[in-house]
This record gives C-alpha cells, structure tokens and sequence, in this order.
C-alpha cells in the first residue's frame, strides 16, 4: 500500500500517529484547543477493535487511561491548561507506579481559564514540575505536522520502552492549522510493543525489578500474576516499603532510567547552524517563525540558524550547550516568559549572551516580532 497523503489539522496528525503506533484505549473529557484529538479517535478507535470513553472529568480521564494501560493497553489522553492541572496528580501516580500513557496537552493561554482558545507555551515548567515529589518526565513537541506525526510515534514508543507518562506538549497554532500530512506505510517506523515478562503463572513475579538493560517486563493486570500497584514507596513487589535502602533505590531508578537515557530521548532539528553568527532556540509554533525569520535573513548575507529543539524534557542542556558555543547572541523564541530560556541561560557556557525573544498576549509571534528583538541586540552592540 502506498503512501496516504492528507490535509489535516496537528490534532489529526496527533490522531494518526497514535494511531501507527498502536494505541488500544483512549478517555478523554473536551477541552478547548485539543478537543479534535479526542473527537477524532471517538470514530477512529472503534474501527481498529479499541476503545474510546468520554469520562465525566479530567481526572478520571486520567485515572482511566492508568487503569487500561495496566491491563495491557496502548493508552492515551488529551486536553490542556486547566485540565492539564486537573491530570497532575495521577501523572505522579503513573510516574510512581511506572505505568506506560501518553498525555497531549495543547497548549493555550493560562493561568485559570486564561485564553482558551490562543496560542501560548507556558506550561513547559509544569510539564516538568506540576506533580510533585522526585520524579522524571519526558516531553516532546514539533512545530509541523509531520513532525506532531512523528513525536507522537516516539512518545507511545518511550513510554513503553521506560515505563512512564509521557507528555507531548503541543500548542493551539500547531494544533489548528492545516498542512499536508504523509502517513508512512505500516513497517516503515519502529514501533515499540509492550514488553510482557516470559515468566509462567507458579513462577514468583517482580513487577518492579528491572533487567540489565533497566526495561522492566510487565504483566497485565488481571492476568496470570497477582501483584500490588501503589503510589506509596514500594519494594520489587510492589508492596509498600519505609527501609530508607529502598526508598533511595526507587526514586534512584524513577529519575535515573530517563536521566541517563538522555541521548536517545532528546529530540532536534538544526536549521542553518553550520556557520551561524546568531542562533535561535525555539520550539512548537514558535520554531516556525524563528525558521522563516533565519531563511529571509540568510538571504540577505547575515548568519542567522536556529535550533529546533523537540525534546523539551529532559532538557538537553549538552545539545544546547554544544550548538551554541560558537554564537555570537542566542535569542530563545518561545510564547512565555521565559521557561525554556531560562534553561538555555543555564546551559550555556557565555549565558550573558543569551536573551529572550517572546511573545504573552495570546497572539503568535511572528518573524517581525522576533527581527525586531535582533534589532534591539544590534543596537546595543551585540
């Protein structure tokens, strides 16, 4: 079968690449500006024998997409700011539990009920920190829809290669507008299976004791094991555990396992780089116009690149810092105030030459926004 070419908006990219990838279960409660993704997969889903459920609440859709995937499920949700806030308690459940989901929450204006329906990246530091307690998380953007196709393939497959939620942190301009979308043939992308243990049903199960590689076989809930699942601190069998030995190792493992996998979760596009006087950082629908913006200038002889980053969490502080030692200014572009600068502030070995080219008001920001933040630069020397 070749090809399928579409024209479609990101959430139905979003939609089709979960799609290739597997999914089996989705729960869902409609949110303003992800609301396609779940609208989508309600006809979508049932075609391929899965399962869709509109719960009464953010919460429980989270609760739900927890509970399937433990059975066996490919699972995912969708939604965004506020219900991205209702989610966090259960996404530290998951990362706790070490249960495989997928979370995309398309990002809008915030804080509260904010601007439902404009674009905004403010909730990178929430991705990373909204639950509480130690853990690690993984997130992943684009800022095209082959791209959204893509990451959403990438998200399903680390979630079940490390056992955790990941989030795949859209926003309103990507997940709105239309572009073409090419479907790869089945085959043509890895995708990453569920790693069941081989042990037999009279064989002692540890849920929670990795192997050499750090991946650690599950069973299905309800099938030939019986074992605990828990938010507590728990032991190998998922049994709840005060010894301090234990506790150090659990939370150890839970940041450790995606830390030290860093190289093979981070995520980029580099974009004129190779003799870039002036580099751009961004991401999402920001990307798109830090893009532009670079093309048009190299057209005119200035050495403008930008590096794309798709990974946001854990953040590549050694990418950032490799790309853009040479640079002469780095502008991070993004839609807040300053969350992922502040990381490339951090990351960088000259961070008085970094600055911060965004946009708060609910509106895109464009090439002509970000030019006129260059000119500032220039006028004062940099």
């Amino acid at each position: 079968m070749k090809n399928k070419i579409r024209f479609v908006q990101g959430n139905e990219a979003c939609v089709e690449g979960a799609m290739y990838a597997g999914i089996d279960f989705f729960a869902g409660y409609p949110i303003t500006p992800s609301t396609e993704i779940m609208e989508h997969l309600a006809s979508r889903l049932p075609e391929s024998g899965g399962r869709f459920i509109q719960m009464e609440d953010e919460i429980s859709s989270m609760c739900a997409v927890i509970g399937a995937s433990l059975t066996g499920r490919k699972s995912m949700t969708a939604t965004s700011g506020p219900g991205f806030s209702l989610k966090q308690e259960a996404i530290g459940y998951a990362c706790m539990a070490e249960i495989p989901c997928v979370i995309a929450n398309v990002q809008r204006g915030g804080p509260s009920t904010g601007n439902p329906t404009h674009v905004s990246q403010g909730d990178v530091n929430q991705a990373r920190w909204g639950t509480h307690g130690d853990h690690s998380i993984i997130a992943l953007t684009a800022s095209n829809h082959q791209d959204v196709f893509q990451i959403t393939v990438d998200a399903f497959n680390m979630a079940e290669t490390y056992r955790t939620p990941v989030i795949l942190l859209l926003d309103e301009a990507v997940g709105h507008m239309r572009e073409k979308l090419i479907i790869p043939e089945a085959g043509e992308l890895d995708v990453v299976s569920r790693l069941r243990t081989s042990l037999g049903r009279d064989v002692d199960y540890h849920p929670y004791l990795p192997r050499e590689d750090g991946r650690l076989p599950m069973s299905d809930f309800g099938g030939e094991h019986k074992f605990n699942v828990t938010g507590l601190f728990h032991d190998m069998w998922g049994f709840p555990s005060n010894n301090p030995k234990v506790i150090r190792g659990l939370l150890r493992h839970l940041t450790d396992k995606i830390e030290n996998n860093i190289q093979s979760i981070t995520r980029y596009k580099e974009h004129y780089l190779d003799d870039a006087e002036y580099i751009m950082v961004s991401y999402g629908s920001s990307a798109r116009s830090a893009i532009h913006l670079a093309k048009e200038r190299r057209a005119r002889g200035e050495k403008m690149g930008v590096l794309e980053l798709q990974s946001i969490w854990p953040f590549p502080a050694g990418l950032v810092r490799e790309k853009c030692a040479d640079a002469q200014a780095v502008l991070v572009v993004e839609m807040n105030m300053g969350q992922v600068f502040a990381q490339v502030k951090a990351a960088v070995k000259k961070p008085s030459r970094v600055f911060l080219g965004n946009r708060i008001d609910g509106k895109l920001i464009t090439p002509t926004d970000i030019k006129t933040y260059f000119r500032v630069l220039q006028g004062r020397g940099v």
